[in-house]
């Protein structure tokens, strides 16, 4: 890794582009694809910084360039800048000031990469430690930079590199998980909206936690009372934790990890929700939650949900992937309004860019005709605020959130 010096003091290469193909960085994206080049000037390697020009040699801005990529210009700017101390101070004050006045609990989202003007960098805080993914080669190389940046915000105790995302191969980058500052401890302990919760930061999945469901997780609160809880992939437990809080009857969640389930009985203790005591109204099982669900559907199980919380993974890794995505997510949405009664909340998700929200909506149309269980939308929700969609940048849009209500025949 260069040191902060030369890569202070580093030439930023030019990169001219094909006739007409400046029209996606004038409406506003971020992303410049190999296809689109005309000439790079020679010497320019992966992590470079480039100066990106039209076909005519006008500017359109600085970028980290990556020969090794398909999206070969990642942009900074709209300007000529150095992606120097100075450059990554300034974005990282700012995204820092913004989760505190907006979120202010100590446990968010810090960074979102393009939606913060930092391509391929994504920081989770966890009070006093961060977790980072490092998902493009011009953030790789200036980690050293970053991390000088970071510690003049906040005196962090840790600093996790937790880059074993397979987009790190698109890049040319080995996967990899270290400690940038100090020692990660294995947990940490946060609080969400009231909530206290155990966090996994060396083992968990993903950074450790999915802050993305924050805001549809308190959208949820006023519907629990005196329901009956299914929290399908629970992974730690916040759904159901919620649930059991605000007054739900009973809440079960299943999830096939070990780990997980360990963790989320651990956060019902933290809450004193735990099932041993006395009128406890929250369980955790291990399980699968496809095979769950179809025992559900089949009236198979003694516990009769009239609320299904279903969260599952992201089934479409690339482009390529997403119908048979959908296909998989309308199998699961289908099981799930099959299983609740007349008055029944279904609180679904898909989380993929590759799966845009009208794809999102059109696929719960078709769980419901494959159902045969009429529904009405109460509710589309998004990913947190913090993580912020950029409008010209559908990529950065990719947690689609949606509550149903089952209705009579």
């Amino acid at each position: 890794m260069p040191n902060s010096n030369s890569v202070n003091t580093e030439q930023a290469f030019k990169i001219k582009l094909k006739p007409g193909e400046e029209r996606r960085l004038n409406a506003g994206h971020l992303w410049v694809f190999s296809n689109e080049i005309a000439n790079v000037e020679e010497g320019a390697q992966a992590g470079s910084l480039a100066v990106v020009e039209s076909a005519s040699g006008r500017l359109l801005g600085t970028a980290f360039y990556n020969s090794s990529s398909l999206i070969a210009c990642r942009m900074i700017s709209r300007q000529a800048v150095a992606a120097d101390l100075d450059f990554f101070r300034a974005r990282l004050r700012r995204a820092f000031a913004d989760r505190e006045r907006r979120v202010g609990s100590g446990a968010y989202r810090l960074c979102f990469g393009e939606s913060d003007g930092l391509p391929g960098l994504v920081i989770d805080r966890y009070g006093d430690h961060l977790v980072t993914e490092v998902l493009s080669a011009g953030i790789e190389r200036r980690l050293d930079l970053i991390r000088e940046a970071l510690l003049e915000l906040y005196p962090w105790k840790s600093i996790q590199l937790k880059n074993d995302h397979r987009m790190r191969a698109l890049e040319g980058l080995p996967r990899e998980n270290r400690d940038l500052l100090g020692q990660t401890p294995d947990r940490a302990e946060i609080s969400q909206d009231g909530l206290k919760l155990l966090v996994p930061l060396a083992g968990g999945q993903k950074t450790g936690f999915y802050f993305d469901q924050r805001d549809n997780r308190n959208i949820m609160k006023p519907f629990y009372p005196g329901r009956t809880v299914l929290d399908l992939y629970c992974y730690l437990g916040a759904f159901a934790l919620d649930a059991a809080k605000a007054g739900a009857e009973a809440a079960l969640g299943i999830d096939s990890s070990a780990q997980a389930v360990a963790l989320a009985r651990e956060n019902a203790a933290l809450n004193d929700l735990a099932a041993d005591k006395e009128g406890a109204r929250v369980a955790f099982e291990e399980g699968d939650a496809e095979e769950a669900l179809e025992s559900f559907a089949q009236g198979g199980q003694p516990l009769k949900p009239d609320m299904i919380l279903l969260d599952p993974p992201s089934f479409a890794p690339g482009r390529k992937d997403a119908p048979r995505a959908l296909r998989r997510y309308a199998k699961l949405n289908a099981l799930a309004l099959q299983a609740l009664p007349p008055g029944g909340l279904l609180a679904t998700s898909t989380c993929s860019h590759h799966i845009g929200r009208e794809a999102f909506v059109d696929m719960l149309r078709a769980a419901q005709a494959r159902a045969g269980r009429p529904a009405r939308l109460l509710h589309l929700g998004a990913q947190a605020s913090d993580h912020p969609i950029l409008l010209a940048m559908p990529e950065t849009e990719y947690l689609h959130f949606a509550l149903l209500e089952v209705l009579p025949a």
